[in-house]
């Protein structure tokens, strides 16, 4: 967080520039050589292609499945973020969090990650709770994502290991690698490994000083029933597309795909290529249902912010 008067020196142009050439390459691949060749053997232009597509959806089925999904994982991911607060910054209850996650959703549109940082704002804005200590609470909320989203994986690959694609048995390796990381974490911030080394001191690293083993035990536990949903939802999801999956494959699949999500790639590429990747048997289908899923994902989320737009402006303004 910069202090006042300070001002914010901006990314290099190359670096903003960045994420929309990664994004433009990921449309370029799927177009070249997934969604037009497979139009060109049908005898139809890339339009015509995506539009049967679209013509075939039970969307009347999907919107309310959609709707309800995404209010349920506001109201898991608002309960991360309060319980986490309440954990290391300061005391404040599960209804004031509701409208600083929500409003922080409308910044997510461009990127996650910026999302976050709007409320570490919010609550420094208005309750007084330094920038950077807020900030070490969402620093924390994702490391845990990336733990939680890689157990979830393993033991999606472990269930499904003969029929799942070959490439994520590396999964639980990956896995393996990442407990090691994560032991070796948790005993440096409480002092085991360097003891009195200055970086642990840090404000943006407060959340993990304070933390034990168990509060990153609870929060993937908090997280999961998103997940758990999410399973059934995609698996539903892809039934109304047209597309036939098996339910457990999603446990695997998704803890991935949720990850690529994450990055900082506009349109959510990265996930709409893994889609296609994942399923290849029909890539304008798979591509549609990429696009439409994750994009309406979080453009529901952000119409869910503008209804408490008014009392985060009034929060943080008044």
């Amino acid at each position: 967080m910069s202090a006042p008067g300070v001002p914010v020196r901006r990314a290099p142009a190359w670096q903003r520039a960045l994420p929309w050439l990664v994004a433009l390459g990921c449309f370029a691949f799927l177009y070249f050589f997934r969604i037009g060749p497979a139009a060109a053997a049908r005898g139809l232009s890339v339009p015509g292609y995506l539009l049967e597509v679209f013509q075939t959806v039970r969307w009347g089925a999907w919107l309310p499945l959609m709707v309800g999904y995404s209010t349920f994982f506001f109201l898991i991911d608002s309960l991360v973020v309060w319980r986490i607060i309440t954990w290391f910054n300061a005391r404040i209850s599960y209804v004031d969090i509701l409208p600083i996650r929500a409003s922080a959703y409308i910044i997510s549109i461009l990127n996650e990650q910026v999302g976050k940082g709007v409320m570490a704002l919010y609550l420094n804005r208005r309750d007084g709770v330094p920038g950077w200590q807020v900030g070490s609470s969402m620093l924390f909320i994702m490391f845990c994502e990336v733990f939680y989203l890689l157990a979830w994986a393993t033991v999606g690959v472990a269930l499904r290991w003969d029929a799942i694609d070959p490439a994520f048995r590396a999964i639980p390796a990956i896995s393996l690698g990442a407990l090691v990381v994560f032991v070796l974490w948790v005993l440096y911030f409480r002092g085991v490994i360097a003891p009195g080394h200055a970086l642990r001191e840090r404000d943006i690293l407060l959340a993990f000083r304070k933390a034990r083993w168990w509060h990153y035990v609870a929060i993937m536990l908090l997280r999961s029933p998103a997940l758990l949903a999410a399973v059934f939802v995609y698996w539903l999801a892809l039934d109304l597309f047209g597309v036939q999956a098996e339910l457990m494959d999603m446990l695997a699949y998704l803890p991935v795909i949720f990850a690529g999500a994450a990055l900082p790639l506009p349109m959510r590429a990265a996930p709409i290529v893994l889609w296609d990747l994942i399923y290849p048997g029909d890539p304008g289908r798979m591509t549609t249902f990429g696009l439409v899923q994750h994009n309406f994902f979080i453009f529901f989320n952000a119409a869910i912010g503008l209804l408490f737009l008014r009392r985060a402006n009034r929060d943080l303004f008044d």
